[in-house]
C-alpha cells in the first residue's frame, strides 16, 4: 500500500488543524463529517455522522465564532497541489443564491442560468471567485488554491488580478511563468493591464464578433498638424476578408476533437473603453496581445456543427499554440469541480446569515475536496450495480468520497475529544429576541 501517500494525507490534516486559530476542533470535525456524509441536505444532518463527536450546537458555533488563517491555508493548498505538468490555472466565478435572505448583508444581483426572478435569469446572492490548478489528464479533478468573495461594488477583473498576485507569492521564484485561463465573462484588456509587470501569461476567451486593430503605419508629417493615428488596419473576427497572414500556425490530430487547426495573429489591440482615464481628454491606452483562432473538425458527444473558438493571449515568450488550446479545453474541469461542490458537498446548501460564515464554510468545502484528491490512491472502486467499473487512477470525486469513511480511522484526527459541559442554561427568562436588521440587495450602477 502506498504509505507515502497516507503520510501526505496525515500531514495535510495536521497542518489544516493548525490553520484554525479559534474553534479548531469543531471546525475540523465538521470537515470530517462532510468527508464521510452522503449528499448534504442541511447542516444539522452532518452532526449525525460518526466523525462529528460533538453536538449539533457546536456545528453552528464553529461557523459563527470560528476563525481560520486564510494565508496559511492558501500556502498549505499550494504546497499539496500537483507539481507535474505545466503550471496552468483557471479562474471562474460561481454564485451562491440567497434570494429570500433579507437579513443577509452584502448580497448582489447576478446572472443565473437555471433560477429566475420576476421572469429574468437573475438571483440575489454572494459571488465567489475560484482559482484552481488544472491538470492535462482526462478527468474531472482540479486543485482549488484560492477563493475570494467578490463584493457587489468590486470589479471581478481587479479581484482576479489580486488573486494572481497572491498565488505568485506562494510559488517558487525560479518556476516557469504560469498561464491563467479565463472565460468570456472577463475583460481581456483589464487583466492584461493589471498583470503587465508580472511574469504571467493570460488566456481569455473572446466573443466571435470582436474587432481588433493593428499598429498604424508610420505617420507622414502634415502641415496641418493633428494627433497621429492610434489604430491601423481593422481585424474583424467574423469577417475573414480582414484577416492578414497569421504570425504563427499549428495543426494536429486529436482523439476527441479530430483535426485541430490553430492560427495566431500577434501585435493586435482592441479599443479599450473601460480604463482609468475614461471621461477625461487623455488618449486611450493601447493594450497589445495575440488573437488566436481554434478550429476543430468535431466536438465530443455532439452532432452539430462545431463552432470556432477565439482567444486572447498576452504573456512573455513565444506562444505554444498546442499548449494554449489544450489549456482552455481543460478549463471546463473547474466547472465540474464547482458542480460537485454544490451538488455533493453541499457548498450552497447552508442558510447562513452573515457572509463571514459563508466564507468559513466555503474554505471547509475546499479543504474537504483537497483531502479527497490526496486520498485517491488509497481508495478502491465501490460502484453501484449499474455503474461502470473504473480504474484506480480514473476514480471520480464522488466515488472517492463514497469509500473514504473506511480510511479516516487509519489516518487519525488531530482534533481533541469533546468534554462534557453540562446542560445549557438557555435564554434568560423574560428576554425577547429582536428582529434582525434587514439588508437590501446591492445593485451596481450602469
Amino acid at each position: 500500500m502506498p504509505t507515502q501517500d497516507l503520510a501526505t494525507l496525515r500531514t495535510f490534516r495536521s497542518d489544516l488543524h493548525r490553520c484554525f486559530p479559534r474553534r479548531a476542533d469543531a471546525l475540523f470535525e465538521l470537515g470530517d463529517a462532510l468527508l464521510t456524509a452522503g449528499p448534504v441536505i442541511s447542516l444539522p444532518y452532518l452532526s449525525l455522522q460518526a466523525a462529528h463527536r460533538r453536538g449539533w450546537g457546536s456545528l453552528y458555533d464553529a461557523l459563527a465564532d470560528g476563525a481560520l488563517d486564510v494565508v496559511a491555508l492558501q500556502g498549505l493548498l499550494t504546497r499539496h497541489a500537483a507539481a507535474d505538468g505545466p503550471a496552468v490555472y483557471a479562474i471562474d466565478r460561481s454564485i451562491w443564491p440567497r434570494c429570500d435572505a433579507e437579513a443577509s448583508p452584502e448580497r448582489g444581483y447576478y446572472y443565473h442560468a437555471s433560477r429566475h426572478s420576476a421572469g429574468q435569469p437573475i438571483v440575489a446572492g454572494w459571488a465567489y471567485q475560484w482559482l484552481a490548478q488544472l491538470s492535462f489528464t482526462r478527468d474531472s479533478w482540479t486543485a482549488p488554491l484560492d477563493i475570494q468573495r467578490v463584493h457587489p461594488s468590486q470589479n471581478a477583473n481587479t479581484v482576479a488580478v489580486e488573486q494572481v498576485k497572491a498565488l505568485l507569492g506562494h510559488l517558487p521564484p525560479e518556476s516557469a511563468p504560469p498561464l491563467f485561463v479565463f472565460d468570456a465573462g472577463y475583460d481581456s484588456a483589464q487583466l492584461t493591464q493589471g498583470l503587465a509587470h508580472l511574469p504571467v501569461a493570460v488566456l481569455v476567451r473572446l466573443r466571435a464578433d470582436r474587432c481588433f486593430y493593428a499598429d498604424p503605419l508610420p505617420a507622414v508629417p502634415s502641415p496641418k498638424g493633428g494627433r497621429p493615428r492610434q489604430h491601423g488596419a481593422k481585424f474583424a473576427c467574423k469577417d475573414p476578408a480582414t484577416w492578414p497572414a497569421p504570425s504563427a500556425e499549428h495543426g494536429t490530430a486529436d482523439e476527441q476533437y479530430g483535426t485541430v487547426r490553430v492560427r495566431a495573429w500577434s501585435g493586435l489591440h482592441p479599443k479599450h473603453h473601460t480604463h482609468p482615464g475614461r471621461g477625461t481628454r487623455k488618449t486611450r491606452p493601447i493594450v497589445r496581445g495575440t488573437v488566436i483562432l481554434v478550429e476543430v473538425s468535431r466536438l465530443p458527444a455532439r452532432s452539430d456543427q462545431p463552432h470556432v473558438l477565439w482567444l486572447w493571449l498576452n504573456g512573455p515568450g513565444e506562444p505554444d499554440l498546442d499548449l494554449l488550446w489544450r489549456a482552455y479545453v481543460r478549463r471546463f474541469d473547474l466547472e465540474h469541480t464547482l458542480r460537485f461542490c454544490k451538488q455533493s458537498l453541499g457548498w450552497t446548501k447552508p442558510r447562513v446569515r452573515s457572509p463571514e460564515q459563508a466564507d468559513r464554510w466555503t474554505w471547509l468545502v475546499v479543504a474537504t475536496y483537497t483531502q479527497l484528491q490526496l486520498a485517491r490512491s488509497w481508495i478502491a472502486d465501490r460502484r453501484l450495480p449499474w455503474e461502470r467499473p473504473l480504474d484506480r487512477d480514473k476514480l471520480t470525486p464522488s466515488r472517492v468520497r463514497r469509500a473514504l469513511s473506511a480510511l479516516l480511522p487509519m489516518v487519525g484526527t488531530p482534533a481533541k475529544a469533546p468534554k462534557p459541559c453540562g446542560r445549557s442554561p438557555g435564554r434568560p427568562t423574560g428576554s425577547r429576541s429582536r428582529h434582525a436588521t434587514r439588508s437590501p440587495v446591492l445593485k451596481k450602477a450602469a
